[in-house]
């Protein structure tokens, strides 16, 4: 195949790294992948390497293998872009080859959970029957053992509207909430948690209606749509103007908007600018207020607990150190030990398929091993994905770090409900 002429936006800033590439490996010797899959021939090799050749031409197969989890990019000390030009160059070779049903299937998460709330018992029972699971394995190319999300009757969107208020006046600035779709679908407990929190610590909380931010439809190469959906999310987030702080405990999708819409699919846009430098993962919001002196973490109560912590790729992709942990640790009593782990294998949707299962498995190992040999009943994670293979792959719940504080603030009489 030829060079392709259309070149993704932002591209060409990726490839402009790659001559900084200096080839000491040290992208080879962090990569989870290569570590666990010997047909994956590495970050280096398919991406500031072999980009030096294609320029948008077709790749090596073996690419198919990364699971883009960023941490090449992140450890390599010259500052190529690799994690951005291997899934840049991953998607031109879908372009040219095609796109799996599955791949299109996939990342339509918010469809997915307005069509699994209304019949959440049933949606749940069906997706845990094992013949059913095996015919779609065949069909669609799903592992028949990966991680599954539960699906809930009562939306996040329901338990606002029929919610009772706190009687609480606001003591400090108003924030917007951005759940993302598992927060807004699979995953309500924990923005109900996040909102109860936020609005106990004297925060107004606005929550707009919402849209897909578009992150697991650029993780299956479809950059048009992903494009189209992050700025539907921007005009949804922008409604209550462009001052108020934007927070979320959906760790990934937040760094789509801070990160992978501008760095990976080259998004250059005035609405994506100005809602991501507002956005901040949640623990890293009120860490930010708890060293500006507007948190005061004497309201924490004791909590006498030991907790096992996995920082997911997405979150360290942002760069923001571990402000879970360091949240965490506010709470009398709470100790934290984090994974040490670059990833646990889900990488968004990667593990959900069943050619990459396996990959998957051996990715998170060390993950599962930890949460299994350190939990006291729970485990901690950033986020959803991330939290359902854990959970899944080693046995041990695994909620987000705002769970905790909740509990520790007395909004909740159990850690584990």
């Amino acid at each position: 195949m030829g060079v392709i002429e259309e070149t993704f936006a932002g591209h060409e800033v990726a490839r402009a790294s790659l001559d900084n590439c200096v080839k000491c490996t040290i992208c080879e010797t962090v990569c989870p992948v290569a570590k666990a899959n010997p047909l994956f021939t590495g970050p280096k090799y398919n991406g500031p390497q072999a980009e030096r050749y294609r320029d948008g031409a077709s790749v090596d197969h073996s690419l198919e293998w990364c699971d883009f989890c960023g941490i090449c990019t992140l450890n390599c000390p010259q500052g190529v872009k690799i994690a951005e030009l291997n899934e840049q160059a991953a998607t031109k070779m879908k372009e040219q080859n095609g796109f799996p049903l599955r791949d299109r299937i996939i990342p339509e998460t918010n469809m997915e959970g307005m069509l699994l709330s209304p019949m959440a018992p049933v949606a749940n029972w069906a997706l845990g029957l094992r013949p059913l699971r095996i015919v779609v394995e065949k069909v669609i190319k799903i592992h028949r053992d990966a991680p599954m999300p539960t699906a809930h009757t009562e939306t996040l969107a329901k338990w606002l509207k029929h919610r009772k208020k706190p009687d609480i006046t606001p003591t400090k600035g108003p924030v917007v909430f951005f759940q993302g779709c598992a927060g807004g679908y699979f995953e309500t407990e924990t923005s109900k948690k996040s909102i109860e929190v936020l609005e106990h610590l004297g925060y107004e909380v606005f929550v707009p209606k919402q849209s897909c931010c578009g992150l697991a439809k650029q993780s299956n190469g479809l950059f048009k749509g992903a494009t189209k959906d992050i700025l539907n999310l921007c005009d949804n987030l922008l409604k209550f103007g462009n001052e108020l702080p934007v927070v979320s405990s959906s760790g990934s999708c937040i760094g789509m908007v801070k990160h992978e819409a501008h760095e990976v699919i080259g998004v250059d846009d005035p609405r994506l600018a100005n809602v991501s430098v507002r956005s901040r993962d949640f623990c890293e919001f009120l860490m930010e207020e708890y060293r500006a002196g507007r948190l005061d973490a004497s309201e924490f109560k004791e909590i006498d607990l030991t907790v096992p912590y996995h920082q997911p790729c997405q979150v360290k992709s942002q760069g923001m150190g571990f402000p879970a942990v360091q949240l965490m640790e506010l709470i009398p009593g709470v100790k934290v030990i984090e994974s040490n782990e670059p990833c646990c294998g889900i990488a968004g949707t990667y593990g959900l398929k069943a050619e990459r299962y396996d990959t998957a498995q051996k990715i998170g190992k060390g993950v599962f091993e930890h949460m299994q040999n350190y939990n006291e009943g729970v485990g901690v994670c950033d986020t959803e994905t991330c939290r359902w293979q854990i959970a899944k792959s080693s046995g041990v719940k695994i909620v987000h770090p705002v769970w905790l504080l909740h509990h520790a603030l007395g909004l909740s009489d159990n850690l584990l409900k």
